[in-house]
């Protein structure tokens, strides 16, 4: 049984840059295909957003002279290029997608609104909503809030290479524990790296719950849906 009938996945670009370390792994957008043509399998309604960090960063980039609007432009067209690929991934895996995008590019990608992107929902296509808010100084962490309200989603469910969240950066530091389950407050009280504060604000205030697990763990996204508990769930 499926715990949820429609979701907002968010995906790291630095998670789609696979061993590589930078730009597209086809390895790594292959198993993310594999992994959501399953669940797409299920009946399950999926939205896509994902981050352009493989590519560029527009903060990194502010920080070298770029700049800041000019960088975000950048890195909002870098998740252009990210959405592209999975969803030639995904048509190379039998899975039919649409390319929404929150800046005027067609024939590239369809202009996004909230209507279009719930019928394509209801219609059986996965949607990949890019170019974050179409705004400069909002990461796609808050661009994956937005969408995920807009969509009015069950769960945003944060594919990250960690398998929840911790009170520490578990990477950095061996003693970092894990939280089962988290509210809002306590992730901005103790100011975890979750997601950026005004996404977390945002899916607060909307009552929209984050789900934060590993998703380069080929399998983990089909468990998550069916109710496995292997991750954190961020929730009032």
């Amino acid at each position: 049984m499926a715990r949820f009938k429609r979701i907002l996945l968010k995906l790291s670009g630095e998670s789609l840059a696979g061993e590589k370390g930078f730009g597209i792994d086809e390895k790594r957008l292959a198993e993310y295909a594999q992994q959501i043509k399953e669940i797409h399998e299920m009946g399950i309604q999926i939205g896509i957003v994902i981050g352009g960090g493989n590519i560029f960063r527009g903060l990194k980039g502010a920080s070298k002279g770029f700049d800041r609007v000019k960088g975000d432009q950048m890195g909002m067209l870098a998740t252009v290029v990210n959405g592209l690929g999975l969803s030639s991934a995904l048509g190379a895996a039998g899975v039919k997608s649409r390319v929404l995008t929150a800046i005027r590019m067609e024939p590239i990608g369809e202009f996004y609104n909230k209507w279009r992107a719930i019928e394509c929902l209801e219609n059986g296509e996965i949607v990949i909503m890019t170019a974050g808010t179409g705004n400069p100084f909002f990461t796609t962490d808050t661009g994956s809030s937005l969408r995920g309200i807009e969509i009015e989603a069950d769960v945003m469910l944060k594919g990250t290479r960690v398998d929840g969240v911790y009170t520490a950066d578990p990477e950095k530091d061996p003693t970092a524990t894990k939280f089962d389950d988290i509210s809002y407050d306590e992730v901005l009280d103790r100011n975890l790296k979750v997601m950026d504060l005004s996404a977390i604000v945002m899916c607060r205030d909307n009552n929209l719950p984050i789900y934060v697990f590993n998703m380069d763990k080929l399998g983990n996204l089909k468990k998550v849906i069916e109710g496995e508990e292997i991750g954190t769930l961020v929730h009032s």
